[in-house]
């Protein structure tokens, strides 16, 4: 089992619809020191995240990095045309 790096990622790259949130956009609910302020509360999609080898090939320094790779593995660094 994996543990959760509290890197944010899963809070920036993928999008999660229960709270109307687009791919690569931070959630709104995401703190400055990468914390979520509704924990106790977060949807369900949040709650059953756990850490997986996607976590392990997306490891990158800074969260902008992380996010690009997640993008990228995904395709969705593709510029819109």
């Amino acid at each position: 089992m994996r543990i959760c790096r509290k890197c944010a990622t899963c809070c920036v790259a993928p999008d999660i619809s229960a709270l109307g949130k687009p791919a690569g956009v931070p959630c709104p609910h995401l703190a400055e020191d990468l914390t979520c302020r509704i924990y106790a509360t977060r949807p369900a999609v949040c709650r059953g995240y756990r850490p997986d080898e996607l976590c392990d090939a997306i490891a990158a320094p800074t969260l902008e990095e992380r996010v690009a790779r997640y993008l990228h593995l995904f395709g969705l660094d593709q510029a819109e045309p």
